[in-house]
């Protein structure tokens, strides 16, 4: 009689060993889920936060101090200085300005806001068409394709916003940025002699022939 209980409790402990053990998933693969799940976590928490510049450094606001400096005290540089203290707005075409072309930025072509590339406007006398820059902090490379009235003689980068929410959440802000490419001072000049009838582009028309004829440009 012991025995046999003996048996049939063993029996029954080891049927449940067995269903407990095809329960339970594999340590490995529920260790390879969980990390994917935090990479994938990490990896959209990073793109969404990657909104705001990080901050300016000490060593590039001390230098900037060098330098002359436009109506809004930012620092005017030479093209020999691709590092640089900017002031740097926003803009959408959902603001709907007046002669604003929807999409369409200054060049012809679609402003851009994607995961790598993002438009920006600027002083094409200063920042002509095609200027790649970066800014510290985030991710993308920002192209000049566009300009504005407002831009006009000073230093300030005007970043690119789809919808009106974001550009107002960018609003004005002081940046790091890097030139990492310049663009056609040439081709600038070009497009901007047949827009001299506008006041703007005739300003920026002569500081950009007047550069070039002084040969204060930058080749890449």
């Amino acid at each position: 009689m012991i025995k046999h209980y003996f048996f049939k409790t063993s029996l029954t402990c080891f049927a449940a060993g067995i269903l407990f053990s095809c329960a339970q998933p594999s340590s490995t693969s529920s260790q390879v889920a969980t990390s994917t799940k935090k990479a994938s976590t990490s990896s959209a928490k990073k793109w969404t936060s990657s909104f705001y510049p990080a901050p300016v450094s000490s060593q590039v606001r001390e230098k900037a101090a060098g330098f002359s400096k436009d109506k809004y005290g930012m620092p005017t540089y030479p093209v020999s200085v691709r590092r640089r203290y900017a002031r740097a707005t926003a803009y959408s075409h959902k603001e709907n300005e007046p002669g604003a072309p929807g999409r369409k930025n200054a060049a012809g072509t679609t402003l851009k806001y994607g995961r790598t590339i993002r438009s920006a406007a600027a002083d094409w006398s200063r920042y002509p068409l095609g200027t790649k820059f970066k800014i510290k902090g985030l991710p993308h490379t920002y192209v000049v394709d566009d300009y504005g009235s407002a831009l006009v003689g000073t230093n300030t980068v005007d970043i690119f916003h789809p919808s009106l929410r974001l550009m107002n959440k960018w609003n004005t802000r002081k940046i790091e940025l890097e030139i990492v490419q310049w663009g056609d001072w040439h081709r600038s000049r070009k497009i901007l002699a047949g827009r001299t009838h506008a006041k703007h582009c005739r300003r920026m028309y002569y500081a950009l022939k007047k550069r070039i004829a002084n040969g204060k440009i930058a080749s890449n």
